[in-house]
């Protein structure tokens, strides 16, 4: 497992008026610069350093979301009337519920 294969992201931070680097498997790191660039190589820096310390002290290390396997399946828990009104509207529109939830969470 490499941390080359995790999920970085690079954004703006109007707050800090920098971009900030994050990476989705470890949420407590960030890492702010001047630069887009800047703050990629500086979040997988931090990331690295992470990781190896993760390692050296026998702590499990978070997987690359991009290296699991994903079943498509995920249960929700709604309110019984939201259940009730999608129910309607999936009956309505001559649907499954699965297929109307899962168009919804795509749109």
């Amino acid at each position: 497992m490499s941390v080359d294969h995790y999920t970085y992201r690079v954004t703006w931070s109007p707050e800090d008026g920098e971009y900030v680097g994050l990476c989705a498997e470890l949420p407590s790191l960030s890492w702010l610069a001047g630069k887009p660039e800047q703050a990629l190589s500086g979040i997988r820096r931090v990331a690295a350093e992470a990781v190896a310390d993760m390692r050296s002290n026998g702590e499990t290390v978070p997987e690359p979301l991009a290296e699991k396997h994903y079943s498509g399946e995920f249960r929700v828990r709604i309110p019984p009337l939201v259940h009730r009104a999608l129910a309607l509207e999936a009956k309505e529109q001559g649907v499954s519920l699965n297929r109307l939830a899962s168009a919804k969470l795509a749109g």
